[in-house]
């Protein structure tokens, strides 16, 4: 039933109750038919499940036959050593990972432990959880409230819906009957399990518990959403999955081949096996673990932190942002903007108060009567001084506690140089007449004179006279009406208006009767001020930004306009309208969202994940959770946010910012270009030595045997591969998002694998067949040659592959390091005693004077490889900026 559509009378008896609550014996009954008031919830895994479920991954699996494989051939240093990589990998994300997402078991936490309820005509306290349809909740300020319940009596009451609406200010209740199509946030009749009270009192007749309520809604959605899996996790099992059936093809081949040469079955067996393990990157799933990890710390201290390790690269990826407004894009705090007082508006947002006359063409108010004297800016200063006083004084907040709006008058005062403290012991209230939603304002007495604020149409129709700079005049119409034009003027730009006025307690007439309109101000919760620029770098990086709220149409528009966002505006009411095809055009062109719900938020994420985009959603809500568990990537916001969406996100943002989100999204293409790196660096590596090894082969030449095989892997795949996921990377924020299908091995790859894989091939084979000089067998200088010469082409490749994707070449001290580390190893295995175990002999100084002109021969191709890759990935340019622009990275800012 849609119970905001009933009278209270309906609703009573709907649920089979009444005012004077439920018989303790019905609500047993009741209880035992609808079950506790709870929230239900799967099981949590353990840490058993959550350490096995690091070994899923195709590559995984091949790596853990690849040791086999070592053990079988009798290298078990080369399998305890992947042993070893693969312990570690699977440890490091059992880590990160045991801290599972419990965001059911925080919505239980949300419901109030004990609540007051009418039962049998009394009122008795009992556990939330025993709450049934047809109890009479009592709710009073400060409450939480525990189940969802139809309001049959309200007294000025207000209730904090932004965590399952994403309505920014106490919302009003009352009794009456609302429309069928009314939207959730605007059901003022009703009130939400999580929601809280911030003012007055009410009671309500229990509709819904547990399940049955929104909050269950919400609980349902959860249970239900389906883990995914960021690009990069898809590409590594890809390429696990291509190695896996490559190597089984590749030793299938290569043995056949060595024996008919004439090698020994033994020793083609253990060349075959060993070219399959060389041909994996074991490394690999280290490498990245450990890129990803330092991407985390880097990002904890750029105020996101990431619970996720995937997640980090997954946010680099993201081609739509949809992002919450109220905290993220705004303060997240009501302030006071502007002010109007006869005939001025004043700017108020900045703590001046700068006044524009309504006679001027830009103004927005009315003309100025002819019979008006000249604004003096002293006078206005006063009008204003006079404006910002009465919000302090008919206010019952301070700057820290109270209602927003309240709190917002009490700032506006303070941030203009009024002592508020000074003021109210000055002039201490002797009278009041409290706010409700009926009566839509307030009054104070202060010194017999009365104070009032509301709603601007209720407090002008109790004015009689104006407050000008000749003090006060007869309220004419027409500055009634110049008056509500004001107030439409500043709600056009999403301003919430009030209105004030006073009176001498001894005029005649009722207390709020025959006033002095003193002026209007306008509250909103203001753009944070680095935001626009954020949402410009994002949409240079050619990233779509939607904003989806839980506010109105009027303010999404204007807070939208305000940040950059230019779009027009589609409600929740509207979404739920269209189907999943006309939604899915429309999310492609509507940037802006009003009033949305749970539903409606994961709709659009949907339909923009069918049009095939991966998607950042933001929030901090109970309301965003199912939008946020279901994103490509979840970020909540740690200042503002519940346990609910923290726990169903990816990553938290610890300053609620938005511009926290485009560093981190530079953050995550820095890490992807690094992964991209070493990829490509160790697979053209692992080509070029099967190639090599094949080939050779093919002549009965057995060039690079299994042991010199293993340390190039060794070499290539340990220091300098571990040197790079410390590389500061290039500009990111000039390209376009890579496709949510695209793999880690994408164009660009396979043109740096082929190419560097043929130039270090033709070269080293060249390099063979000069020092070889006819001879019917590999000798043990000509195989040193090719060995070393090969691994110091791989030291060369290094700078190759970083130039390649704009990262500056002498800008990672650690990627030095580890190159001449890598090189002394080497050096170790020609002139000391580990020669004998690696067959090598030491070279002397025109042997390498061979190998540095193989390697300028090789340099050219090799720069021409990394030149095709370069101009591919280069920088786009469009309207919000060209590619020249500074890099937005701390690495440039510092």
């Amino acid at each position: 039933m849609q119970w905001h559509t009933e009278d209270v009378e309906t609703v009573f008896e709907e649920v089979d109750s009444s005012a004077a609550g439920l018989d303790p014996a019905e609500a047993a009954r009741r209880l035992d038919e609808h079950g506790p008031n709870e929230i239900h919830t799967e099981e949590a895994r353990g840490p058993l499940r959550v350490f096995v479920a690091q070994f899923r991954s195709a590559l995984i699996w091949v790596l853990i036959a690849a040791a086999a494989l070592s053990l079988l051939v009798g290298h078990a240093v080369d399998a305890v050593l992947i042993g070893i990589i693969l312990l570690a990998n699977g440890v490091f994300g059992f880590v990160q990972e045991y801290r599972a997402e419990q965001s059911l078991e925080a919505l239980r936490e949300l419901a109030a432990p004990e609540v007051v309820v009418r039962r049998g005509g009394e009122q008795r306290t009992v556990p939330a959880t025993e709450l049934v349809p047809g109890d009479v909740l009592v709710l009073g300020e400060g409450d939480v409230v525990p189940a969802d319940a139809r309001v049959v009596e309200a007294h000025s009451i207000e209730v904090d819906e932004a965590a399952l609406t994403g309505e920014s200010v106490p919302v009003s209740k009352s009794t009456g009957t609302l429309p069928a199509e009314t939207p959730l946030a605007e059901r003022s009749n009703t009130v939400y399990r999580g929601t809280s009270v911030t003012r007055g009192r009410a009671e309500a007749v229990v509709v819904g518990t547990g399940m049955e309520t929104e909050m269950g809604a919400i609980a349902t959605e959860l249970l239900t959403a389906e883990e995914t899996q960021t690009p990069l996790q898809r590409s590594l099992d890809a390429l696990g999955r291509r190695l896996g059936v490559g190597v089984i093809v590749l030793a299938a081949i290569v043995i056949p081949v060595l024996v008919y040469g004439g090698t020994s079955w033994v020793q083609a067996g253990l060349t075959g096996v060993s070219l399959a393990v060389a041909a994996i990157p074991e490394g690999l799933p280290a490498i990245v673990t450990l890129t990803l990890a330092l991407g985390v710390r880097k990002m904890a201290d750029e105020n996101a932190l990431v619970r996720t390790l995937p997640a980090v690269e997954a946010l680099g990826a993201v081609e739509v942002v949809c992002t919450d407004k109220t905290g993220t894009l705004t303060e997240g705090e009501m302030r006071v903007q502007a002010g109007w007082v006869y005939d001025e508006t004043v700017a108020l947002g900045d703590g001046s108060a700068e006044s524009s006359s309504d006679t001027d063409p830009a103004s927005d108010g009315g003309e100025v009567p002819d019979t008006a004297a000249p604004v003096d800016a002293a006078e206005t200063r006063d009008r204003v001084g006079l404006l910002l006083e009465i919000g302090a004084l008919c206010n019952d907040a301070t700057t820290e506690d109270g209602d927003p709006t309240e709190r917002a008058l009490v700032a506006a005062a303070a941030d203009h140089g009024i002592d508020v403290e000074a003021l109210r012991n000055g002039r201490e209230r002797v009278d009041e007449v409290p706010f409700s939603s009926e009566r839509r304002r307030m009054a104070t007495v202060h010194d017999d004179v009365v104070y009032v604020k509301g709603a601007p149409g209720v407090v002008l129709e109790r004015s009689s006279r104006v407050l000008t700079d000749d003090g006060p005049v007869e309220l004419d119409e027409a500055t009634r009406e110049r008056i509500k034009e004001q107030v439409d003027s500043f709600a056009d730009d999403a301003l919430r208006v009030l209105g004030f006025a006073y009176k001498e307690r001894g005029d005649d007439g009722d207390t709020e009767e025959n006033l002095v309109f003193v002026g209007l101000q306008g509250l909103m919760d203001p753009p944070r001020r680095e935001v626009r620029d954020a949402i410009a770098d994002t949409h240079r990086a050619g990233i779509d930004v939607k904003m989806i709220t839980g506010d109105n149409a009027v303010t999404a528009g204007a807070v939208a306009r305000e940040v950059g966002i230019e779009s027009d505006v589609l409600t929740g009411s509207e979404v739920a309208e269209l189907s999943d095809a006309e939604l899915q055009e429309r999310v492609e062109e509507i940037d802006v969202f009003a009033r949305a719900e749970p539903v409606h938020k994961v709709r659009i994420l949907k339909a923009l994940q069918a049009s095939g985009y991966s998607v950042a959603m933001t929030g901090d809500g109970v309301n965003d959770a199912p939008a946020l568990k279901n994103a490509d990537v979840g970020i909540a916001m740690g200042v503002r946010g519940t346990d609910v969406a923290k726990q169903a996100s990816d990553i938290v943002l610890l300053d609620d910012n938005y511009a926290t989100i485009r560093t981190a999204i530079s953050r995550g293409r820095k890490i992807f270009d690094n992964v991209w790196k070493f990829v490509a660096y160790l697979l053209s590596a692992n080509a070029a030595e099967v190639a090599l090894v094949f080939i050779a082969s093919l002549f009965g030449y057995l060039v690079l045997p299994a042991v010199q095989l293993l340390w190039i892997n060794l070499l290539t795949d340990g220091l300098p591969a571990l040197a790079l996921g410390t590389d500061p990377a290039g500009d990111v924020m000039d390209r376009e998002p890579r496709s949510r299908d695209a793999g880690i091995i994408d164009r660009d790859m396979l043109t740096f694998i082929g190419g560097a894989g043929v130039t270090v091939t033709a070269v080293m084979l060249g390099l063979l067949v000069y020092v070889l000089d006819g001879a019917a067998s590999v000798t043990p200088y000509a195989m040193t040659m090719v060995f070393t010469g090969f691994v110091v082409f791989e030291f060369l490749k290094l700078y190759v592959v970083r130039w390649a994707r704009d990262t500056p070449l002498v800008s990672n001290r650690w990627l030095a390091l580890a190159v001449a580390t890598s090189l002394a190893l080497h050096l170790s295995v020609l002139y000391t005693p580990l020669s004998g175990y690696f067959g090598t002999v030491p070279l002397g100084v025109g042997d390498w004077g061979i190998l540095g002109a193989a390697l300028l021969i090789g340099v050219g191709p090799m720069l021409g490889v990394g030149w095709l890759v370069k101009r591919h990935t280069g920088h786009h340019t469009d309207d919000a900026g060209d590619a020249d622009e500074a890099d937005l990275s701390p690495e440039a800012a510092g």
